[in-house]
């Protein structure tokens, strides 16, 4: 029983250290759920019951996992080219010219940036937006 606390512990850290956690879905809640079940009733004597669950679940998240290396493994389809009235927008939120340099635009960045940070009281939304601009229009002086 102490092998298999060690182990749900370890497998409880790693979820936390790899962030899966945090993209848990519903399904994986509960075949996470039917392990931790299994395990327990495994642990007390009945691994008749407990031992379907923990490999009903070991078999679902092994299949997740097939499935999200195979996702990753995808080449990304290329990025479409910004609209003008996106970069014009994004000019616009920066307050930077159409000529203006690469390092004007991280300056503008900086300067707005600073005021708006969530940390200084602004709002992620705006600083988003802001950081989004600041790429887009970098990404449109590499192309052009």
């Amino acid at each position: 029983m102490g092998v298999l606390t060690l182990l749900l512990a370890g497998l409880a850290v790693w979820l936390i250290w790899t962030g899966r956690l945090q993209r848990m879905t519903a399904k994986d809640g509960m075949a996470l759920g039917a392990a931790l079940v299994g395990a327990v009733l495994a642990a007390k004597g009945k691994p008749v019951i407990g031992a379907p669950l923990l490999i009903g679940a070991a078999l679902f998240f092994a299949k997740q996992g097939n499935a999200r290396n195979k996702a990753r493994k995808r080449p990304a389809a290329p990025p479409a080219p910004p609209r003008a009235d996106d970069v014009a927008k994004a000019r616009a939120l920066l307050g930077v010219a159409p000529d203006a340099d690469a390092a004007a635009i991280r300056a503008a960045h900086r300067r707005l940036i600073a005021s708006v940070h969530p940390d200084k009281g602004g709002t992620e939304a705006l600083a988003a937006q802001i950081n989004a601009a600041r790429d887009l229009l970098l990404d449109e002086r590499k192309q052009g």
